[in-house]
């Protein structure tokens, strides 16, 4: 298999922090010689001024996480300017948190795990995590950010049965127990199970973190507990919400960024409700890192998110409508983006994708039609389906022969990588499929070619998809030639992101079709949770993943012992040692390779990154991904600067 990837095989091998060792806090300089050389934000001088907000020097930590700029090109910036991107969803706008990537415990552009909100983290023996809080750090509207938000979130959220009736989650549980949690004081939070919790700081370096903090002074204002009973009252009539709980929820989402009010550590926080057609954030004026200049990050001032008809994003990226772009762009659209380069002022990237399969089709074993179900189950339908497609042709139509033709598994930069399990049932064979196909009781076929069901009506596999790129829907019509060959009619049925889960999760939708694993590059320190049924989102087996996540009161248990297998595996994991749990991601690969639980299509393929002119510090060479990479997360937005003067912001030298 070649490799597509260069450079980045060797470089690119995560490394991660031994059991027992402490996360080393980053470097900060002293107080007295950082707070003289601090200097003010020129877009936030005037408010300083004015009184609005203090100087920089009191709205930094006492020691602020300095960065050095050290290495791959990356150079201090200035300050200022609006970056713009384009999102096709409202809903979108989550991705915010996604990109500015503030954490506990972060990822560097080498993906070893940094302390980022936290000075450093005490870790004994993966059971006792201590975490120090950067003593002055501020939420985004100048509150305190101490050990009293982490305690609200456990005690009186997580623990609380009103707003968390199933506990604070099975993120939590080691052996079915919950941590032992403390505070002793106002910048440090401790964390202790009686056995090992392998991925607890991993789990914080995430794309969407396993949060363990929320903004208490700001929440308590909607929470029973401490809200005057007639206020509180006020405000669910005011927002129109059933009760008190249905508010704090609607309103302490982090992830989302869909409430203004709600202080952030992020280094951009939305100042405009979700409505229109612009979403605007602004710099976090209490922001926790600087350069090693003294300028507070970020350098960028604004990041203007415009709503845009998903089919629209390639030819107003080709305009010069966004600063910086990847979702809404596949490689299909490579040709009109490079046409545009020259006249609207970008250039346009190609990072590896970093996903198990660029496209992967997701056969629902709980689908509720049960002649239908009975088929998705059995591995021998599912390995007809595989080999029914003829992958070398999509990629020598779609990818000029640049992608590799795989099934859903780890990438060659994996060091659980091989080549079988890329392989196995993934080869064009439709006569081996047919053989397959004849054996589960399909032999029979109608006047058209189409085989039968046991009660004569024609096979029919509905694919539900919620992507509206042609690359999709390219691929799914090349399958769909594929599969009538073998005599299988598949119907694509368009969908939005919302409908295809609720459709999955009620088990209505028979298959659907979505990118592969998340992690396509994992060591033995990452979770391989995303290879069992642990949750209702692995669109596979959603019956299976809820029955897990809510301690089997919702779903059903797994009924397939492979699928049981898998889900003692991950749970092993948990306690092995590091060569036992190499052991276990390679048994659990090697499942899936030959069950085929998810079907891969394609992977390897490179992600059009249109990035203008005048943005620095953006790599050229990168993973682009949710897991780990939290797409632009892990490359730190708040580093990337205009290098010339630009709106919002004066050239600096």
């Amino acid at each position: 298999m070649k490799n597509h990837w260069p450079g980045l095989r060797t470089k690119r091998r995560r490394r991660f922090l031994a059991a027992g060792l402490c996360v080393a806090a980053l470097a900060g300089m002293p107080m007295s010689l950082a707070q003289a050389a601090y200097l003010e934000t020129p877009s936030l001088a005037q408010s300083v001024t004015e009184g609005v907000l203090p100087p920089v020097a009191d709205r930094l930590p006492s020691l602020p996480l300095t960065v050095e700029f050290s290495g791959d090109g990356l150079t201090p910036g200035r300050q200022g300017g609006e970056l713009r991107t384009l999102i096709s969803n409202p809903r979108d706008v989550r991705y915010m948190t996604v990109y500015g990537y503030a954490r506990l415990i972060g990822r560097d552009r080498d993906l070893r795990l940094v302390p980022d909100i936290l000075a450093r983290v005490d870790n004994f023996e993966d059971r006792v995590f201590t975490l120090h809080l950067r003593p002055g750090h501020k939420w985004s509207d100048g509150a305190p950010f101490t050990s009293e938000d982490f305690r609200y979130f456990w005690e009186d959220v997580a623990m609380n049965p009103d707003l968390s009736p199933n506990g604070p989650g099975p993120e939590f549980e080691v052996d079915g127990e919950l941590p032992e949690v403390e505070f002793p004081d106002a910048v440090t939070v401790r964390y202790s199970w009686a056995k090992p919790h392998p991925d607890f700081l991993e789990r914080q370096t995430r794309a969407r973190p396993l949060f363990l903090f929320l903004p208490a002074h700001y929440l308590r204002q909607f929470h029973a507990r401490y809200a005057e009973p007639q206020a509180l009252a006020a405000a669910v009539a005011g927002a129109k919400a059933q009760n008190w709980k249905v508010l704090h929820h609607r309103l302490d989402d982090m992830h989302q960024s869909d409430n203004p009010a709600l202080p952030s550590l992020q280094p951009w926080i939305p100042v405009r409700a979700l409505s229109g057609n612009s979403y605007v954030f602004q710099r976090n004026p209490y922001y926790h890192r600087v350069d090693r200049n003294g300028r507070q990050l970020p350098y960028i001032d604004r990041v203007i998110m415009n709503l845009a008809d998903s089919r629209l994003i390639p030819a107003k990226s080709n305009a010069g409508e966004s600063d910086l772009q990847a979702k809404g762009l596949s490689f299909s659209d490579l040709t009109v983006l490079k046409q545009g380069e020259g006249r609207s002022g970008y250039r346009t990237l190609l990072w590896p994708i970093s996903s198990g399969s660029q496209i992967a089709l997701y056969p629902n074993l709980n689908y509720t039609q049960p002649g239908i179900r009975s088929l998705l189950r059995d591995v021998r339908f599912r390995r007809a389906l595989s080999l029914g497609i003829d992958r070398h042709l999509i990629n020598r139509l779609l990818y000029f022969g640049l992608a590799e033709e795989a099934n859903n598994t780890v990438l060659p930069q994996s060091e659980f990588y091989e080549r079988r399990f890329a392989l196995e049932w993934a080869m064009y064979d439709p006569v081996q499929a047919g053989q397959l196909l004849d054996e589960v009781g399909l032999a029979g076929r109608d006047a058209s070619g189409l085989r039968q069901l046991p009660d004569g009506a024609p096979l029919q596999i509905i694919v539900e998809t919620a992507d509206a790129s042609r690359e999709t829907g390219d691929v799914l019509q090349l399958i769909a030639a594929d599969w009538r060959r073998i005599g299988i009619d598949l119907f694509i049925k368009p969908s939005q992101r919302e409908t295809l889960r609720a459709n999955v999760y009620a088990g209505r939708a028979m298959m659907s079709v979505w990118a592969g694993l998340d992690t396509g590059i994992p060591d033995a320190h990452m979770s391989p949770d995303e290879l069992a049924p642990l949750a209702q989102d692995q669109l596979q087996w959603p019956f299976w993943g809820q029955h897990f996540q809510t301690g089997g009161k919702a779903g059903e248990p797994p009924d397939l012992e492979p699928a049981r297998e898998l889900l003692s595996l991950a749970g092993e994991w948990r306690q092995a040692p590091a060569a036992r749990r190499r052991e276990i991601w390679r048994r659990m690969l090697e499942i899936h390779a030959g069950q085929l639980f998810t079907i891969g299509v394609i992977s390897g393929v490179r992600q059009p990154v249109v990035v203008s002119k005048r943005l620095r510090n953006i790599p050229e060479e990168a993973y682009y991904g949710w897991s780990p990479g939290a797409y632009f997360g892990v490359y730190r937005p708040d580093q990337f600067w205009f290098d010339s003067p630009v709106a919002g912001g004066a050239a600096q030298p």
